[in-house]
C-alpha cells in the first residue's frame, strides 16, 4: 500500500487527535487560571502558589519518558485516551477540595491533584505531536508549517482557556468551573472514543524503555537549549506577572477582585493567543520554504539572545521606577505581549528542530525526551517564580529570565545541520 493511499485514514486520525487536543488544553489553561487566582485570594503566598504547580511540572518529567515509551509499545489512540481520561479524574478531585482544611493539607491535596493533570496534559501533548512527524506530506518547509500551526492553534486555545478560567471562577465559583469542565471533557473522551478512525501506529512489542534515552548530538542539545527557554518564559509567566498585576488592579473588595480576576485572565490569554498565532505564522516569518535547515538552525540561537534582551530592560525600568503607576502597567503589557510574539519564534523553531533531528521510527521516543526537558523548564520557572518574586519581586523575575534565554541561546548555538 502506497503513502499516499494510506493518507485519508491518518490525515482524520490527525484531525481526531488534534480536535481532542484542543479540547484538553481549554481546560488545562482554564484550570490554572482557576487553582492561582482562586489560592491567592485565600492568601496563599508566591512560593506556596508555586507549590502547587511542582508535581505539575515533576509529572511532566516523569511522564514525558514513559509516554514515548507507552506510545512505542501500545500506539498514540492509548496515550490520547489515557491524558484526556486522567484530566477529567483531575477535575472531579479538584471539586472535592474542603475549604475547612488548613493551609498545609490544601497544598498537598492540590499538588497531588495537579500532579495528576500534568501527567495528562503530557500524554495527550505527546499524542498529537508525534502524529505530525507521522502523518506530514513530504517537501521543503511542510513539515514546519504543520507544526507551526499545530502548536500555534493549541496555544490559541489555551490562551482562551485562560480568559475561561478567570471568567468562571468570578461568575461561577471554583467549584462550579471544574465540574463543569470535567463535563464537558468527558463527553469529548466518549465521543473521540466512538468515532476515532483508523490511521495512527498501533505500537510495537519490541519498544525497549531505555530506547527513550537519545544518543542524538542534536536532540540532546536542543533539549537543554528547550529547559532554559521555557523555564526563563515561566519564572514571570505563572506567578510573578499575575500577583502584580492583581497587587496593582484590586482594592480587596469581592466587585475589585472581580475587576482584577477579568483583567489577570484577559492579559494572560491576550499573550497566550498571541503567542500561538505568531507560531502558526513562524514558517511564512522565517521564509522556511526558501531557507534550508542550516539557516533555521542559526536562527534557534540568535532569536533567544535577541530575546534575553527584552527582559532585562523590562527588569530595568520596573527596578528604577520604584513603584506601580499606569505608565508602568502599559509599558509591562506591551512589552511583555512583544515578548511572546518572539517567544513563539523560538519555541516554534524548536518544535520543528525536534521532529526534524528525529527518524520515524523513534518519534514518540525523542519527542517524549524533548518534551521532558520542556517539563523540567517549567519546573525550574516554576520554582524561580516563586522564589524570585519573593525575594525581588517582578524585577528579580524578569532578570532571571533574561540570564536563562542568554543560556538557552548558548545551548542551541551547539545545534548542527543533519542528512534528510
Amino acid at each position: 500500500m502506497t503513502d499516499a493511499s494510506r493518507r485519508p485514514a491518518g490525515m482524520a486520525a490527525y484531525i481526531a487527535v488534534t480536535a481532542a487536543y484542543w479540547a484538553f488544553m481549554l481546560t488545562d489553561g482554564a484550570l490554572r487560571m482557576l487553582v492561582l487566582l482562586h489560592f491567592h485570594t485565600l492568601g496563599f503566598s508566591p512560593v506556596q502558589l508555586a507549590y502547587l504547580f511542582i508535581l505539575y511540572e515533576i509529572a511532566g518529567i516523569v511522564t514525558n519518558l514513559s509516554a514515548g515509551w507507552i506510545a512505542a509499545r501500545f500506539g498514540l489512540t492509548a496515550t490520547l485516551y489515557a491524558g484526556l481520561g486522567l484530566q477529567i479524574v483531575a477535575l472531579i478531585a479538584l471539586a472535592q477540595l474542603d475549604p475547612a482544611w488548613g493551609i498545609a493539607a490544601s497544598v498537598a491535596f492540590v499538588m497531588c491533584v495537579q500532579g495528576v493533570s500534568g501527567v495528562a496534559k503530557d500524554l495527550a501533548k505527546m499524542s498529537s505531536k508525534s502524529a505530525v512527524k507521522l502523518l506530514a506530506p513530504a517537501g521543503e518547509g511542510v513539515l514546519f508549517r504543520w507544526v507551526a500551526l499545530l502548536t500555534g492553534s493549541k496555544n490559541a486555545v489555551k490562551g482562551l482557556g485562560f480568559l475561561l478560567g478567570a471568567a468562571m471562577l468570578a461568575l461561577v465559583g471554583f467549584v462550579g468551573s471544574v465540574l463543569a469542565m470535567a463535563a464537558v471533557l468527558a463527553v469529548i473522551l466518549l465521543v473521540i472514543a466512538v468515532r476515532m478512525p483508523s490511521g495512527l501506529p498501533t505500537g510495537r512489542k519490541g519498544a525497549k524503555f531505555t530506547e527513550v534515552f537519545s544518543k542524538s548530538h542534536n536532540v540532546n542539545w536542543l533539549s537543554a537549549a528547550r529547559v532554559f527557554l521555557f523555564g526563563a518564559r515561566d519564572v514571570w509567566f505563572v506567578v510573578g506577572i499575575p500577583i502584580y498585576f492583581y497587587a496593582v488592579l484590586s482594592d480587596g473588595t469581592v466587585a475589585g477582585n472581580r475587576v482584577a480576576f477579568f483583567t489577570i485572565g484577559s492579559f494572560m490569554a491576550v499573550w497566550i493567543i498571541l503567542y500561538g498565532a505568531v507560531q502558526a505564522s513562524a514558517p511564512r516569518l522565517l521564509r522556511a520554504d526558501t531557507r534550508g535547515q542550516a539557516v533555521l538552525i542559526n536562527e534557534a540561537w540568535t532569536w533567544a539572545l535577541g530575546l534575553a534582551l527584552l527582559p532585562a530592560l523590562l527588569a530595568a525600568l520596573v527596578w528604577f521606577a520604584g513603584a506601580p503607576a499606569p505608565w508602568l502597567t502599559g509599558t509591562l503589557i506591551a512589552g511583555l505581549l512583544g515578548f511572546g510574539a518572539i517567544f513563539a519564534i523560538n519555541s516554534a523553531l524548536h518544535s520543528y528542530l525536534i521532529l526534524a533531528f528525529t527518524r520515524a521510527e523513534r518519534v514518540t521516543m525523542d519527542v517524549g525526551f524533548y518534551y521532558m526537558a520542556n517539563a523540567a523548564g517549567r519546573l525550574i520557572g516554576t520554582l524561580l517564580s516563586g522564589l524570585s518574586y519573593q525575594w525581588g519581586g517582578l524585577p528579580a523575575c524578569l532578570a532571571v529570565a533574561a540570564v536563562m534565554l542568554a543560556i538557552s541561546a548558548l545551548l542551541a548555538r551547539q545545534l548542527r545541520p543533519v542528512s534528510a
